[in-house]
């Protein structure tokens, strides 16, 4: 079982940044492949960034070279630095955990941009 608890979120003017942190629970952490999902008023979860246990990460086109994806076994943390916002990157942002059969989230945390 994997327990995930998202901060970091909060209200930044477009073109600044904010850092993302999503603290995990359990033994296994670094088996894990985490993500961050956002979700926006009205659309669906949508992928944002990954990074596998092998520490090879992917982005939505997006938020390429805007974002950075990072992971800290030793702390079992994860980490979205999202850097340039826009308001079209306001959403609840959710931590996730895959491994084998496991599928964890956590609670979310509201980012929202404006103009």
């Amino acid at each position: 079982q994997v327990q995930l608890v998202e901060s970091g979120g909060g209200l930044v003017q477009t073109g600044g940044s904010l850092r993302l942190s999503c603290a995990a629970s359990g033994r296994t952490f670094s088996s894990y492949s985490m993500g961050w999902f956002r979700q926006a008023p009205g659309k669906d979860r949508e992928l944002v960034a990954a990074v596998t246990s092998g520490e090879s990460t992917s982005y939505a086109d997006s938020v390429k070279a805007r974002f950075t994806i990072s992971r800290d076994n030793a702390n079992k943390l994860v980490f979205l630095q999202m850097n340039s916002l826009k308001p079209e990157d306001t959403a609840v942002y959710y931590c996730n955990a895959k491994w084998g059969t496991g599928d964890y989230w956590g609670q979310g945390t509201q980012v929202t941009v404006t103009s």
